[in-house]
């Protein structure tokens, strides 16, 4: 891999790495230099590898360069604060001592985790704390993040800004939580990994229908935290469930022209079984103990869609999941995802009824969920809703999945209308 491409990969996956470890050792007061050493230290990189050439061990070289860069911020920081120089004239010592920046395996996961859990401090509003954990734990950049929220740069900055401002006034190190504090901001961390995956799994960014770099990232974060065994509780077994069910599905997800691939329309074979299993065997562990959880339901009705053949017991059970996730957990979106399982069982007259009381009259998938329950029962009113989805739409694949569906209905007509043989 040449060093154009190489630099940027390396950056998404060791610029967080770095970034959490300098932050442990400086404490999150020095955010800013923790992120501005990871960068001068890319910066080398690109200045230095195109003329001397990729090094043995990139990473290796990364990590060197930043514990350099480190330790004369840690000499310069230590001088100008005067806080270590009283008491080397105490005790008569003539130099700095150096500090160990530990860049192992074990030291880089501590970090990560405890970094993932100060970001996702209760004081920092929920968005923040996402874009956060993709600025400093994923290594995307100010753009990739505006891109992934849908607003602008500018504003993704001052968000930034504004939480980070919340962590450096902490002045503590990012420590882990103990006790019962794990559970009090466990909730958080979880709730950020999911949000996480979602952006990649329903991502309407880039002019893209899926950005699985976001949902690995969710997935990675999620999987470090099973291997603490403060962290690994049933949740979180969960929720990685939950992720493993829907990855399974991703090669099936998208044509070759970016565009989504409906769920009854994916090809099955494409599915990854190996993923599947691994969801199964994280939704075992996640049985144990007495709290149901969202992610709970939401594993479980994912593995339910991980088996294509259309049964009453498959469809009587999302739905029952779906009643069981409304109460703990209500969103719009899930009220929406219920009425397609209440078509499935109760027929589609009675999904319509529950589908219109939502209103959800500014939303796509609403709208493109009532044109599917109308085929056949009344084409206009299916042809209306399907139009308005397609205004609606966000990226040209769903425009297209919805043309698609216009452009049959259309075909039925015209089939219908020489079958009754008027012109």
């Amino acid at each position: 891999m040449e060093h154009q491409a190489l630099i940027p990969h390396l950056f998404r996956t060791e610029a967080g790495r770095i970034t959490a470890v300098l932050c442990r050792n400086f404490g999150l007061e020095h955010i800013g230099a923790a992120e501005d050493i990871t960068s001068e230290t890319f910066m080398a990189a690109l200045e230095t590898w195109p003329y001397k050439g990729i090094p043995e061990n990139p990473a290796a070289w990364l990590h060197a360069v930043a514990k350099n860069k480190a330790r004369n911020y840690l000499a310069r920081h230590q001088r100008f604060t005067g806080k270590v120089a009283p008491r080397l004239r105490e005790d008569g010592a003539s130099t700095i001592p150096e500090t160990e920046i530990d860049l192992s395996d074990n030291n880089i996961t501590d970090s990560q985790l405890q970094m993932l859990f100060a970001i996702c401090h209760p004081a920092i509003p929920v968005e923040a704390q996402i874009a956060l954990a993709l600025r400093i734990l994923c290594g995307f950049g100010i753009g990739e993040i505006a891109h992934a929220f849908l607003v602008s740069p500018d504003t993704i900055s001052k968000r930034l800004t504004r939480a980070k401002e919340k962590l450096r006034t902490a002045k503590d190190l990012p420590v882990f939580p103990s006790g019962q504090e794990i559970n009090n901001r466990l909730d958080a961390v979880l709730l950020t990994l999911y949000l996480l995956f979602n952006e990649g799994c329903y991502s309407e960014t880039q002019d893209t229908v899926l950005r699985e770099d976001l949902c690995l990232e969710a997935m990675r974060l999620t999987y470090l935290l099973l291997g603490n065994n403060s962290t690994n509780q049933p949740e979180v077994n969960a929720l990685l469930a939950l992720m493993c069910f829907h990855a399974s599905r991703f090669p099936a997800r998208k044509d070759r022209q970016g565009g989504i691939i409906l769920y009854h329309d994916q090809d099955e074979s494409r599915w990854d079984a190996a993923l599947i299993a691994k969801g199964a065997e994280f939704l075992h562990r996640a049985s144990t103990g007495n709290r149901v959880s969202r992610y709970h339901l939401e594993a479980s009705i994912a593995y339910w869609h991980t088996i294509r053949t259309d049964s009453e017991e498959k469809w009587e059970n999302i739905l029952q999941l779906y009643n069981q996730l409304l109460t703990i957990a209500y969103s719009p979106v899930a009220a929406l995802n219920r009425t397609f399982a209440l078509s499935k069982t109760k027929g589609k007259p009675e999904a319509i009824k529950a589908a219109v009381k939502l209103q959800l009259t500014d939303n796509p998938y609403y709208h493109a969920l009532l044109g599917e329950l109308y085929v056949d029962i009344d084409n206009a009113q299916a042809r209306k809703h399907f139009e308005t989805a397609h205004a609606l739409a966000g990226t040209a694949g769903d425009k297209r999945v919805l043309q698609t569906r216009l452009d049959a209905l259309a075909d039925q007509g015209e089939h219908a209308a020489k079958n009754s043989g008027l012109p």
